[in-house]
């Protein structure tokens, strides 16, 4: 008998990656990851033109290239029965009606790129969205991110009028992949409840952003069909057989079959380069206080799925040991800063921090906020500081789990999953520690890659639903962390202090003026 495969592919902010799956067996044969050739424009796109703060773009043209790379890597010569996709998001471009991107016309407008999902200057243009108001924004809190959709779109509109009126489609970038590799648009749930926040019944916000809604489409349920891997794709790559291309979903949501996270009372923290926290209920909740949204049949069919989040967690952690190495390479710094830290006592280091380095999500939903580091003495160490980033990261983490439960959302079972999570026994001791509860951590290597091939099985019918191709093609195994008695009541204490430290209005105002300052000081800057 023939083998045949699946083929599940993962957009991060730095890379992509693709794992191949024998499609009877589930077991994984290869993985193969491509790093994007620009990488994140901060300070300037490819022809050189300079970028204002808080700016974070990329070019669609790498994400072709990573596809085109790993498809083949991995597909060549073999019989495809899906394809599945998990993108990170919300990272929304303009194009044309036939989904060319602008930045091939315009390559030196930066609004013509990618709005990575960390580009923060959209905010003001969100404020004044969560300013009119209106009913779309009831299962959002009351307000919309810097980070989505409709302020990136706003952003643009109001920047570059000339450029918004040459954009045919608005569209997030893991949509715009899915056309690239099938021939033919098909938006995704996900991303478009989560982030441009569409509803069912009142399809995307009228008004909002003049003229958007003729840019957008009607979004398809996660696990639908979005077509077959185009002819010319097949030629690039070498793939035979169905290839069965999934819509695309939001990267952090695509893991939770992967690692068992299916059922009502889950609470999966997907811990990359930011942090994504799914809340997962069969029946309806409002949703809680400070809680970012929640949608149906975005996530997992037939589930609700509440999400909340922090804008920095792993790349925190890597600006500090990049910044400060300790070793020849990120890897050695990692072990070298984890092994003295992991000797301090909760509290020892002296050292409190707000885990605010890119901007907070939950629950004040503000990218113009930034880090704070308190508490430093003589006797301070970098160890120490290290130490304080992880247990911020912790602090934010609870401030998430006490909301849901706040909203009535009874937590039953933690699952912690990422490349950093499996890597950090560190930090995951410590976010027991600060949670006072146990977390599992499912032993699977590359479960975003994995969840976006389930969504492909499901799409292509391979497997009757996730929680079949959870089975199948899912972690086989898990560890699970029991916090230690005797850190929990220090952890609390410290808990305390930084709920209050979060909650100082006159800090905030600090974080805001120094925005203020630095891009007036831009503004002045000779060329």
């Amino acid at each position: 008998m023939t083998a045949t495969y699946v083929i599940g592919l993962d957009y991060g902010t730095e890379s992509a990656r693709g794992v191949l799956l024998d499609a009877r067996s589930g077991e994984e044969i290869r993985s193969h990851t491509q790093p994007y050739r620009h990488g994140v424009m901060t300070r300037q796109i490819a022809d050189g033109t300079p970028l204002p703060s808080a700016w974070a773009l990329q070019d669609a043209a790498d994400y072709v290239e990573a596809a085109r790379d790993i498809l083949a890597t991995l597909g060549c010569g073999h019989t495809v029965e899906a394809i599945g996709l998990g993108f990170t998001a919300s990272s929304p471009m303009p194009a044309g009606r036939d989904g060319a991107p602008l930045s091939e016309l315009f390559p030196g407008e930066p609004h013509a790129y990618v709005k990575l999902w960390k580009h923060g200057s959209a905010q003001p243009h969100a404020d004044a969205i969560n300013r009119a108001g209106g009913d779309f924004l009831t299962n959002f809190g009351g307000k919309v991110s810097g980070e989505w959709l409709l302020a990136k779109a706003a952003q643009l509109a109001a920047e570059a009028p000339q450029l918004w009126s040459r954009t045919d489609r608005f569209i997030e970038a893991g949509d715009w992949l899915v056309w690239q590799l099938t021939g033919s648009e098909s938006r995704a749930l996900g991303f478009a409840a989560y982030k441009a926040q569409y509803s069912s019944t009142a399809g995307y916000p009228p008004g909002v952003v003049p003229d958007l809604e003729r840019r957008l489409s009607t979004p398809l349920p996660v696990g639908s069909e979005a077509g077959r891997l185009a002819a010319d794709w097949r030629a690039r790559t070498g793939i035979e057989g169905p290839a069965v291309v999934a819509t695309a979903v939001i990267d952090s949501h695509a893991v939770l079959p992967a690692i068992g996270g299916v059922s009502t009372g889950t609470l999966v923290g997907a811990l990359g380069t930011s942090a994504v926290y799914l809340y997962l209920s069969e029946a309806f909740k409002p949703l809680p206080p400070g809680i970012e949204g929640v949608a149906k049949d975005g996530t997992l069919r037939g589930l609700w799925c509440y999400e909340a989040g922090q804008a920095g967690f792993g790349d925190m952690l890597a600006w500090f040991v990049r910044t400060f190495p300790r070793g020849t390479d990120l890897d050695e710094s990692f072990r070298s800063y984890n092994a003295e830290a992991e000797k301090l006592e909760p509290g020892e280091n002296h050292l409190l921090a707000l885990d605010w380095w890119s901007g907070n999500r939950v629950p004040l939903a503000d990218s113009s906020l930034s880090g704070l580091l308190a508490g430093f003495t003589m006797n301070t160490t970098a160890a120490g500081i290290y130490r304080a980033l992880v247990e911020a990261l912790c602090y934010g983490a609870r401030t998430v789990v006490e909301l849901f439960e706040a909203g009535g959302l009874d937590v039953d079972r933690i699952i912690l999953t990422s490349g950093l999570v499996r890597k950090n026994p560190l930090l995951v001791q410590t976010m027991a520690d600060v949670l006072g509860r146990a977390v599992e951590v499912p032993d699977i290597a590359n479960g975003t890659a994995v969840g976006a091939a389930i969504h492909g099985a499901v799409a292509a019918g391979l497997v009757a639903d996730y929680a079949e191709g959870g089975r199948r093609f899912g972690a086989r195994a898990q560890q699970r962390c029991s916090p230690l008695h005797q850190n929990i009541a220090v952890y609390d204490r410290l808990y305390s202090s930084y709920r209050l430290l979060a909650a100082d209005q006159a800090i905030h105002r600090s974080m805001r003026e120094l925005n203020r300052i630095d891009t007036e000081r831009i503004a002045v800057t000779p060329a």
